[in-house]
């Protein structure tokens, strides 16, 4: 795979790449993930899976590249992506990663709040993508609640119960969506999509960064509530989110319901207790709108 790479990385940026070492980064548990350093001194790093994953790899590049075009929070740039008979990767710019700084986190916030400023009429993207290894629905659609039932929730319900979770009240949760909604019109921002905090991080003067985007335009409301989920984010990045756009008030009782896409999806990938997690989340809405 090292020729491959070495010459995506000439093809891409018009110099000679030769790999003089590489060290394993952790974090990952999907990708195999690597920083190569190269005999001229430069760095990538390298995301790695089998050939099925090139349209992922594709799918990322291309959302960063969307995200990068805006000028708001910082994102690696896509270099490349190639193959061998028995691999894929992707090249992206190697940024080091340091830690937060004073105000950093409230810059976060900041940056996220002007990449969500970034809108367009209609919901969806251009193709779908991918959730981790989950494909992403990402069908066109003037309707946000009709998006997010048809493209979000109902997929991910319907590859939970193929995997055996019952999930009774599902359906009458999703018939019911239009009750969160009875005083807030969502607007298509563009989104990172998957937003937790494994997925951001700061360079090593304090600047806020984000990776692993899965974007589409959607409910601004959707990034804020995967913020708050495995880990959360400080005080700190809701303030200078709220300070550039303010949170509406009623967005925690679309929080759970936002939040349990990610839980479905994280039970179609891992499975465990996040089955259970879901059908509790689904319960608990059911009754905020009983």
């Amino acid at each position: 795979m090292n020729k491959e790479i070495e010459a995506a990385i000439l093809k891409a940026t018009g110099s000679d790449f030769r790999i003089k070492g590489t060290s394993s980064l952790g974090g990952g548990c999907i990708h195999n993930a690597q920083c190569l350093t190269g005999t001229d001194g430069r760095r990538f790093f390298i995301k790695q899976n089998r050939p099925s994953f090139r349209s992922s790899f594709e799918a990322e590049a291309a959302a960063l590249r969307a995200i990068g075009k805006t000028k708001t929070i910082r994102v690696p740039e896509p270099v490349a992506v190639c193959s061998s008979n028995d691999m894929t990767a992707l090249v992206l710019e190697f940024l080091p990663i340091g830690r937060a700084h004073p105000g950093s986190w409230e810059n976060m916030g900041k940056e996220l709040a002007r990449l969500h400023h970034v809108q367009q009429a209609n919901f969806g993207w251009e193709e779908d993508n991918w959730i981790g290894s989950t494909r992403q629905i990402n069908t066109w659609k003037n309707d946000w609640i009709g998006f997010y039932a048809e493209c979000r929730l109902q997929p991910q319900v319907q590859w939970a119960r193929e995997k055996g979770l019952r999930l009774s009240d599902a359906d009458v949760l999703i018939g019911q969506l239009h009750l969160f909604f009875d005083t807030y019109s969502p607007t298509a921002s563009l989104l990172h999509g998957d937003p937790w905090a494994g997925n951001a991080g700061f360079l090593e003067d304090g600047t806020p960064v984000v990776f692993d985007p899965a974007s589409y335009f959607g409910d601004r409301e959707t990034d804020l509530a995967m913020t708050e989920l495995f880990g959360g984010f400080p005080k700190p990045f809701y303030d200078g989110y709220g300070s550039v756009w303010p949170i509406d008030p009623g967005y925690e009782r679309r929080r759970d319901l936002y939040q349990l896409y990610h839980v479905l999806n994280h039970f179609n990938i891992f499975g465990g207790g996040y089955g259970d997690q879901a059908a509790s989340m689904i319960r608990h809405l059911l009754r905020g709108i009983g």
